[in-house]
């Protein structure tokens, strides 16, 4: 009974106190190759809570064909914070942990940072830099990126920031 009361209030608190969203986020990292293998590409689908978002995140470390038995597809589960918000501006915090299938290096850590512009009350875009690490048994590697995703809500969205600026007088 004390299983199904926690999750009845999770799907509730789920349901009712937050906004969804998709977003769409290209960008490039500063690691060698051909663009192709430098340009990345993600779709994430989350639910947002007044400062805090949670997504899920299914995308491609690169563009680049592959060969062998590596692949660069992930799946990555995202916290978001915004942290500060100055008139349609947020400053966001976004780290995230996930799964790269099938490569030497399947452990996959984010650090983001990024200046969101709130277009509208359900399009926001957001200018990100960030860092990605990527771990395996025997060898590990990272990678800065830099990139611009288009965040669409499925109804009005007006998130609010941890740290507001003072009023004016």
């Amino acid at each position: 009974m004390k299983r199904f009361l926690l999750i009845l209030l999770c799907q509730v608190s789920y349901t009712c106190f937050s906004q969804t969203y998709i977003s769409l986020a290209p960008s490039l990292s500063n690691n060698a190759g051909t663009f192709g293998e430098k340009a990345n590409f993600a779709f994430e689908v989350g639910r947002q809570w007044d400062v805090f978002s949670l997504g899920i995140d299914y995308g491609r470390i690169n563009l680049a064909k592959v060969h062998g038995k590596d692949t660069v597809n992930y799946l990555e589960i995202r916290p978001n914070l915004n942290i500060f918000q100055q008139g349609r501006f947020t400053n966001t915090l976004t780290t995230g942990i996930g799964y790269i299938f099938n490569s030497q290096q399947s452990l996959m850590t984010e650090v983001t940072s990024g200046i969101e512009y709130t277009c509208s009350d359900q399009l926001h875009l957001n200018v990100y830099v960030g860092q990605y690490y990527y771990s395996g048994r025997y060898a590990a590697s990272s990678e800065t990126f830099f990139g611009l995703s288009a965040v669409w809500y499925f109804a009005p969205a007006n998130p609010k920031p941890l740290i507001s600026p003072p009023a004016k007088k």
